[in-house]
Parts: structure tokens; sequence; C-alpha cells
């Protein structure tokens, strides 16, 4: 897990080691285990590196890595099956001088070419440059676990981890006030029609499962698509023991893969299902560099508080445990940290929370996490699911006789069955455009915003839903299109703002495939989300936790925290701002702050204050 930074320009001005250590200065957070810079010999191609040692830990894993004095790469992440894939290539007659997952990439792409993403399981952003070719190849992971910026034009192709590092190598930050319109009215911070497109109107992100070409010179870069998910590939006839033994297959495999290291290894735990399934798999496999200990936020006494489901899991596996519990005080103190962490609107206090987990796990000399996220976007975990797959039902007539309604009820579901959600199975086309005007209007009437800034960015404004009406569907537009990608976003920021890595043994590419080859009641049964990995471990974890009726989307005690006197201050100088700005109206200062639980629609006074300390 690293830092990366390049540039490639004709002007040999614009490539330096001056401006690539300034670059990678910005993100030296990323690596700090060690710096490194290469320059081509013509004086056009420049690489800096700033390395956090995670496998391999001697000075050969270092990068720039070279390889058959033609290849050079630098590269953030990890390849899980890099063993695997190293003897298949000693086979074909490849030598490595290194225990890294690194020089494998470069083999392999020396074998493959392009073709060698599709060959990895992991998550990775990279860069290789073939003098032979005078090309760059850049790739990044299937789900877009690790982030790859670039700005490109007609004299320079300059690219980063983090937007940070881009702007101290001399690049315009210049705020996409479209994406504001969008954060601030309804809280999207990215783009699932143009997934290139970022917070900031100058500065592209390479797309997740998407590799891309340039050679100097060119008038413009290419990009690729190398992987999708096959939505219409379900196996209807597989059964219950079929799909349980190779879910569990696919799952231990994950997990083992990601427990190699060669630096100690924990994991996060919530108590919920997915982190708790996790923790239970890693105590399968007893590896030296795994530890025994996880790290937990706790807020005693808030009623969404899962400290003893956690602590029920940490002693079911021995597990040190180790708590945090965060303030309001404490997020004051640390917000504008925080905001420079992300570069981008982050969407509640949530995030802060799984900051400050990570910051616990560098206290106890852990570099490395494996945490659940992704679950609840490839098995349904979310309640807003239930009417994707009530919709289904319905279309397929079969909501009545599956008894589903009836059964969620039972588990304490509060969604409802209505005429809205017959219309949209019956009619999911017109469903779809009456919801995104409906949502368009909401955020042309949001009250506090200028006429003149409504008026300018409102005709781009945009709210995109699934175009296959289907519970896969839903899940394919969350885990591939809008949602995943924002969480992983927060989860590399955070860590890494730490120097540690998280590692997510559900984002298995081979797991996700087989998962969305199944028909939807694998995922929603008898009112139960989530249903083929509660079966998975019923008999490995508690009951009382695989089989639990409250659980919710984790959220941290938000809305007692806005009524905080000192957030509200900050809150008040935020909108201040924004007023000065043109971007609110001078009457809200005269409204008091509306606290807001983590996940409310209506989170404005929040956006308003992450907004002010960003832009």
């Amino acid at each position: 897990m690293c830092g990366i930074s390049g540039i490639i320009s004709p002007d040999q001005r614009l490539v330096s080691i001056e401006r690539l250590k300034r670059m990678s200065d910005a993100i030296a957070h990323r690596g700090p285990d060690g710096e490194d810079y290469w320059i081509n010999n013509n004086g056009e191609v420049g690489f800096g590196h700033r390395r956090l040692a995670i496998i391999d830990l001697t000075r050969t894993g270092r990068q720039p890595m070279r390889y058959l004095d033609r290849y050079t790469i630098i590269y953030n992440g990890e390849i899980y099956n890099y063993i695997e894939l190293r003897d298949d290539l000693k086979n074909k007659g490849y030598a490595f001088y290194t225990n890294s997952d690194t020089e494998v990439i470069l083999a392999c792409y020396d074998c493959y070419k392009n073709e060698c993403v599709e060959k990895f399981d992991g998550m990775f952003a990279f860069a290789i440059w073939d003098d032979k070719e005078m090309e760059l190849f850049a790739a990044r992971d299937r789900f877009g676990e690790k982030p790859f910026f670039y700005y490109f034009d007609d004299n320079q192709f300059v690219f980063g981890s983090e937007l940070k590092a881009l702007w101290a190598g001399g690049i315009e930050r210049k705020v996409n006030l479209k994406m504001l319109f969008n954060y601030l009215t309804i809280g999207y911070v990215d783009n699932p029609n143009q997934p290139e497109e970022t917070f900031f109107e100058n500065i592209s992100k390479l797309p997740a499962a998407s590799f891309l070409t340039y050679k100097p010179g060119e008038e413009d870069i290419f990009t690729e698509k190398y992987w999708d998910i096959d939505l219409g590939n379900i196996n209807y006839k597989i059964n219950d023991a079929e799909a349980q033994e190779q879910f569990n297959d696919l799952l231990n495999t994950s997990v083992k893969r990601r427990l190699r290291s060669d630096v100690a290894i924990g994991t996060s735990l919530s108590g919920g299902l997915d982190s708790s399934s996790v923790v239970a798999i890693c105590s399968k496999f007893h590896t030296s560099n795994y530890t025994y200990k996880c790290f937990t936020a706790i807020f005693p006494g808030f009623e969404k508080d899962e400290s003893s489901y956690s602590r029920q899991v940490a002693d079911c596996f021995n597990l040190q445990q180790y708590t945090v519990s965060p303030t309001a005080a404490e997020l004051m103190n640390d917000i504008q940290q925080l905001i420079n962490s992300h570069d981008e609107p982050i969407g509640s206090a949530s995030i802060y929370i799984q900051y400050k987990v990570y910051q616990l796990a560098r206290m106890q000399n852990i570099k490395v996490l494996l945490d659940g996220q992704g679950a609840d976007e490839i098995l349904a975990g979310y309640h807003k699911y239930y009417k994707w797959y009530w919709q289904e039902l319905f279309r397929n007539r079969k909501l009545i006789t599956s008894g589903e309604l009836g059964e969620a009820k039972k588990n304490g579901i509060r969604e409802r069955f209505g005429l809205t959600n017959v219309i949209a199975a019956l009619f999911p086309d017109f469903a779809s455009v009456f919801l995104e005007r409906q949502y368009l209007l909401s955020a042309l009437q949001q009250e506090d915003l200028t006429k003149d800034f409504i008026r300018y960015q409102s005709k781009e404004a945009y709210y995109s839903l699934p175009t296959i009406f289907s519970l896969n569907g839903v899940l394919y537009f969350n885990t591939c299109m809008h949602g995943l990608e924002e969480l992983l976003r927060y989860a590399d920021r955070n860590s890494m703002a730490h120097g540690k890595e998280v590692r997510l043994p559900f984002l298995y590419h081979e797991l996700v495939e087989f998962l969305f080859s199944l028909p939807s009641h694998f995922k929603i049964r008898h009112g139960w989300t989530k249903w083929l990995l509660r079966k998975a471990m019923e008999n490995d974890l508690p009951n009382e936790i695989v089989w639990r009726k409250d659980k919710v989307g984790f959220e941290p005690p938000q809305k007692l925290w806005m009524q905080n006197s000192e957030v509200q201050d900050a809150i008040h100088e935020s909108k201040k701002k924004l007023v000065e700005l043109k971007i609110l109206k001078p009457q809200v200062l005269n409204k008091k702050v509306q606290p807001q639980d983590a996940h409310a629609a209506e989170n404005y006074d929040w956006r308003y204050l992450i907004t002010a300390n960003l832009i």
C-alpha cells in the first residue's frame, strides 16, 4: 500500500525530481516507510513513490521498480493471489528477484500485456512505463478500492493517488460547481453517468475496472473497461446446499489470501454480521501475522451503540478488543484534518468514526486491517432493498404466495408495499423518470440556496436510478455504479491518513460474480436480508449475531453532536462563508441548526459544515 505520482511531458522542464518530490510529500501519509523517484533517459517521464511496506519489507521491494531493463512501475495496493501467479509465470520461464507482488505485476504485464489485469485478485492502482513502446499503461481495480486521479492537457499528463498530489504539482484547484450543487441538495459526490468526473473541474479519475494507455504527443488518452458483471447469467438450477458450499469456499479463499502479509494484521469489528463473519473466518487460519486484535467504536448510552454485540464476538474468538469513543469536541478538533484527508465532501459523521478506528489501530502498531465492507451491496443488506425484491416478486406474480411481506414484518421491517410500489413494478421506466424528476424538483426547491447558484448549476444536475429493475439490478447499480465506490473512497483516505491498509474479503471478484449469478431469493428470504451469509455463518457465530433483527447501518450519535454548541457555532460560521460566496441566501443565518442523523436525506447543515471547510 503506497502513494504514487507521475508526470509525462515532452517539455522536460515539467518533469523534475523537485516537482515529483512536492507531489509525493503531499501524500507522504500514504507511505511512511520510504520514498524514491525515477526519470527516464530522455527526461520526459517521471515517477514518484511513497512506500508503506506490507509484502517484502527489504530494499528489493522498493519502487519505482525496474524490470527486464524495459518496464518501470509505481503501484498502490495488494495483489492477493501473487503467489499463485508467480508460480504460473515461473512455469512460463519468468525469473523473480524479489518476494514482492510488485514484480509479479510487471512479469504479468510482459506476459499478458493489457489483459494482465484480468488475472489479479486484489486492490490496485498502478502505472507502468514501457521504454520500448514509449507508452504508459495504468489500471485500477474492479471496485475502485484504490484511487487514480489525473490531469491531461496538450503539454502534460499528471497523475497521483490523491487530488492533493496534483495540486502540489501545480495543477489548478477549481471546484466543480455542478458537483457541489448535487452534494448540497441530494448528497451525491460522484456521477454514475460519467464515472471519470470528480469534485474538481479539471481533474478526472480513472474509473473502477478500467485501464488507460497514453503515448506522449498523442492528442488524447485511451481508456477501456476490462471487467463487468453479467446480469443475464442467472443460475436458477442451483440448490441451497450447492450455493452455500460455493459461497463458503469462495469467502474462505478470499479471507485466507487477504491474511498474506509480512506485518501484523488485525480486524475492524462493529458487532454486525459482516465484520463478525470476517473475524470468525480469520480465526480458522492460524497464520503467524494475525494478531487476534480487533478495533471498535463504541458510544455508551447511545441507543444505537453496538458494544455489547462486538464484545460478544470478541469474547467468542478470544480477541483482544480495543475501543474508541469519539465525542463532538474531538470531531471539532479533528474536522479540518479529516476534511484535508479526503479532499472531497464526506457524507456524514460515520466517516469520522471510521477515521478514529483506524487511528486506534495505528496506536497499537497494526498495519493491516480486515473489514466487512461491501457485503451490504452484494448481499442486499440494507432495508431499502426490500422494496426492489418485493417489486420483482410482484411482477412475477409471486409476492403474495411467497409470504415475504409478512415475514419481513415479523422481523421488525417497517417498509410498506403500496400503490407506488405497484406502479414501479408494472411501469418501471415511468417510475424511474418520475423519481428522477422528483429529485431534481426537490433540489431546485432547496430554499437555502441562492437563485443564481441554482440557475447556473441545475441545468446539469442529475439523479440516477438503476436501469435494470430487479434486486440484482439495484445491487449492481450500488456495487458498480453508485454507492460502494464512495464508501471505498472513505475507507482508503481514512486508513491511509494513518498509514494503514484495509483489506475487504467480500470484494473478491469471483465471489461477487458468483453472488450475482444467484437468484434474488439467496439474498433476501423469509424476511431476512443477506440470507446466504446468515446460513453460512449460523454454526460459526452466536445466534444473536447471525439472526439479529435490530441491526441497521452503522451510525454514530451525529444528531446529538449537532446539538453541541461548538458544533453549532462551526456550522453558523460555515453558513456565513457560503453566504459570502453567494451559494446560500443571507436568511439562512437566522435559521436554527437542524440536527440530523447520519443517514438522513436532508442533512443540509452537515453538508454546509463540510463544504465551507473544503472549498
